[in-house]
């Protein structure tokens, strides 16, 4: 081969197999950064879950602080609350990571019952726990939100912060715009959720902002035993359980 031909080979581009198929450089792609790529991380993750979770059968999401330690009066409410969920025939659905919602998948997991964990990659706090019988990963909160609400026949919702207040506010909303079926919302832990429910009333209520029909969306309770009476009564009643 002549020395020109040669230096013709060694400088043309690429084809499109050979992009495909090559070794990734070192630095992240530029296309990993695109819109068009996160939309179909977005439907992989929505494909997932359903795929994951439409076998379930009754099931409950339980919320609460990742920060909750192993022992705390909370921790344990939750592992109680998770165990007779598990008795009662439900699923136990959380976030999948530490604190009250390792507490809960706990309970299920030594009761016998299916623990959920529908865990979402964040900076910190949040790792997989090890009670977790089948897990869902997850990049997008509106995406693993879904999940909570497609696959879920209640939502309790036990002491925690800006993470729990966001799905308590989430279900009150879609089910007060009637975008889902009116399924329990139970807060756990009075003394905690006291402030808040007079706050509502007080000024939400007084400001015309809200009804006493949405406040009654609401139902609270310490009693785990009261917790699953609730699930029950209306799982029975709309045919999810006999």
């Amino acid at each position: 081969m002549r020395p020109e031909a040669a230096a013709r080979l060694d400088t043309k581009r690429p084809t499109e197999d050979e992009k495909l198929l090559g070794s990734p450089v070192a630095e992240r792609p530029a296309f990993l950064e695109t819109d068009t790529w996160r939309t179909l991380r977005i439907l992989s993750e929505f494909v997932e879950g359903f795929e994951a979770l439409a076998g379930v059968g009754p099931a409950v999401a339980v919320f609460g602080s990742a920060r909750t330690p192993e022992g705390h009066p909370t921790y344990e409410l939750a592992r109680r609350i998770g165990a007779e969920l598990a008795k009662a025939g439900f699923a136990v659905i959380t976030g999948g990571g530490p604190g009250t919602m390792e507490g809960a998948n706990r309970g299920a997991h030594e009761a016998g019952g299916l623990s959920i964990g529908c865990n979402i990659e964040l900076p910190h706090e949040q790792h997989l726990n090890p009670y977790v019988d089948l897990s869902v990963e997850f990049h997008y909160f509106f995406a693993r939100k879904t999940m909570f609400v497609k696959y879920s026949d209640a939502f309790v919702i036990l002491p925690g912060g800006f993470g729990t207040l966001d799905e308590l506010f989430e279900s009150l909303t879609l089910i007060q715009t009637g975008k889902i079926r009116h399924f329990p919302v139970v807060l756990v832990g009075r003394t905690y959720w006291d402030g808040l429910l007079r706050w509502m009333r007080e000024s939400q209520l007084a400001e015309g902002a809200i009804t006493e029909a949405d406040l009654a969306l609401l139902r609270v309770t310490d009693d785990p035993e009261e917790v699953v009476s609730i699930v029950t009564e209306y799982a029975k009643a709309n045919g999810i359980r006999e």
